[in-house]
């Protein structure tokens, strides 16, 4: 008998969160699954990891062909965690989220649902991010279970390229109206500082402007015109066109 996939999920929100609760039932009628998560919001963790202060791992629910732990470290180190202490083989595919709020153009830099996705890429196994751009805490993710559940039964039947991740956004609309396999809107993080009453103390914030409001085939405007904007993610992040030119640094 073949075995059924084996599907890690983590996310930056929390264990608790409405988006990762969604994204395990959905996966769950992929294969058998392991969620390790952690225990409280990370979000803008992006790849960190938590290398001198040691972390727990916690098993909260166990039931047929799922296993749940929350982790105090970070997305990154529930990936770590998983493989090297929990799986009992190496899963077919490692998914983050769902997450509440978009992860497009460089926000992705930011992300620890993507930030986790990397992980599992760079582990070898095929990884896909999901995130929905919205402000709410409770969310209806009804419109989006379809596209989850056919990106991921995609990548599971046919696997991605070696070092190449998904990163998925929704728009919060009633019903998508098709997929876009597009590329990171270029954008900028601005007035990202706010004074609090305490001197010399500020609190992140900021506001992002889409420096291609307007350019089709980007994943903001994807998701502007009510579509899943689709973007794959390479871990080599050399730009091969300035070797040559650079190498006469070399001289």
């Amino acid at each position: 008998m073949l075995k059924q996939p084996l599907i890690l999920i983590t996310n930056d929100d929390g264990l608790n969160a409405q988006g990762i609760s969604v994204l395990t039932k959905c996966m769950q009628n992929l294969g058998q699954v392991v969620v390790v998560a952690p225990n409280s919001a990370r979000s803008g963790s992006a790849c960190s990891i938590t290398p001198i202060v040691p972390v727990t791992l916690k098993l909260e629910s166990k039931e047929e062909n799922l296993l749940a732990y929350s982790c105090s470290g970070t997305p990154v180190d529930c990936v770590k965690l998983a493989f090297e202490k929990i799986v009992p083989r190496l899963p077919n595919l490692v998914v983050s989220g769902i997450n509440h709020g978009d992860n497009a153009s460089i926000s992705l830099h930011y992300s620890g649902t993507i930030g986790a996705v990397l992980e599992g890429c760079m582990k070898g196994v095929p990884s896909i991010g999901y995130s929905l751009r919205t402000r709410k805490q409770e969310c209806d993710f009804r419109p989006y279970l379809h596209t989850i559940k056919s990106i991921a039964s995609y990548v599971l039947k046919n696997g991605l390229p070696q070092d190449v991740c998904l990163n998925v956004n929704f728009p919060e609309v009633p019903a998508l109206k098709g997929i876009s396999v597009c590329r990171m809107a270029r954008g900028i993080w601005q007035s990202e500082w706010k004074d609090t009453d305490v001197p010399g103390t500020y609190k992140l914030t900021g506001s992002f402007t889409n420096m291609e409001p307007d350019v089709e085939g980007t994943d903001y405007w994807a998701l502007d015109h009510d579509m899943a904007a689709v973007t794959p993610l390479s871990l080599d992040m050399t730009y091969y066109s300035s070797i040559e030119t650079l190498k006469t640094l070399q001289k």
